[in-house]
């Protein structure tokens, strides 16, 4: 009853920015989703937005876990979410890959049709569009791969609209060791260990010793080889810098290498977590 409420709605708030409802979400102790008109306690409304920012499409083929292909030819990138690496002539796969774009597929199988919502920045260097994806019956897939541990957080300012939604998804499966969360690959390491685990998303343990501000960037520096780099247009979204010197932190993200030098880019406190 609920699936076919939601889908009415949505379509009627598409049609009329002046129409106004309440929607909200429940995920239970086993991570099922329900969505309900009455608001429970622990549920998180749901924020339909209006057609100057949400537009229909129809999808014809899920590239991998995070990027669909639509029928105009467009590819999408899911914001906020990053998914393992599949195999290509490019890349290698990544543990957890397969799974991601597999469970997406059955979400979206054949022309289905889905719900773009776009943030600040709608594409991305390579020209794709950036949204959150949502199913006729209101189910965000974003989260949803999120919740299922199916993938991690990635915030990329400015586009932050659900940025709370989807760190609480992710605490969701890491704390209950789901998908990915449980896997080897992704488990924390020592930051001394950098040069040996450089490749794709990783998560490494570090304390911080000094900060070096720089043009472009601030550098948490954690010895005279390693570094955490946040650009100085990001660093007003971060507690003081100075509060993670000295402090056992858990920096998640990608390693870039000069030389003998390793540095980890990072946009959003998310990827920054004091331990």
């Amino acid at each position: 009853m609920w699936r076919s409420f939601i889908h009415c709605l949505i379509v009627c708030v598409i049609s009329s920015t002046a129409v106004a409802t309440e929607i909200y979400r429940s995920v239970d102790d086993k991570g099922r989703v329900t969505y309900s008109d009455q608001a429970t306690r622990g549920a998180q409304q749901v924020q339909i937005a209006g057609s100057s920012n949400r537009q229909l499409q129809h999808v014809v083929r899920v590239y991998d876990g995070d990027t669909i292909i639509l029928q105009n030819g467009k590819h999408v990138r899911l914001l906020g979410v990053n998914t393992p690496e599949i195999e290509s002539r490019h890349q290698v796969e990544e543990p957890g890959g397969v799974a991601a774009k597999q469970w997406l597929q059955a979400q979206l199988p054949g022309n289905s049709k889905i719900y773009l919502e776009f943030d600040q920045v709608r594409h991305d260097k390579y020209k794709r569009l950036l949204a959150y994806i949502y199913l006729p019956d209101g189910e965000h897939l974003n989260l949803a791969l999120l919740e299922k541990g199916l993938g991690t957080v990635s915030i990329i300012p400015p586009n932050g609209r659900y940025a709370d939604e989807l760190i609480r998804a992710q605490q969701h499966a890491e704390k209950n060791k789901l998908g990915i969360w449980s896997m080897p690959e992704y488990q924390s390491r020592p930051i001394t260990e950098i040069s040996s685990h450089s490749k794709g998303w990783q998560r490494f343990t570090a304390t911080p010793i000094n900060l070096r501000k720089g043009k472009k960037y601030t550098r948490l520096i954690i010895n005279d080889k390693t570094d955490i780099r946040i650009a100085n247009a990001n660093v007003h979204l971060f507690p003081e810098l100075t509060d993670y010197l000295g402090k056992a932190v858990e920096v998640r993200g990608w390693v870039a290498r000069n030389k003998d030098h390793y540095t980890v880019l990072i946009s959003h406190p998310s990827a920054l977590i004091m331990q």
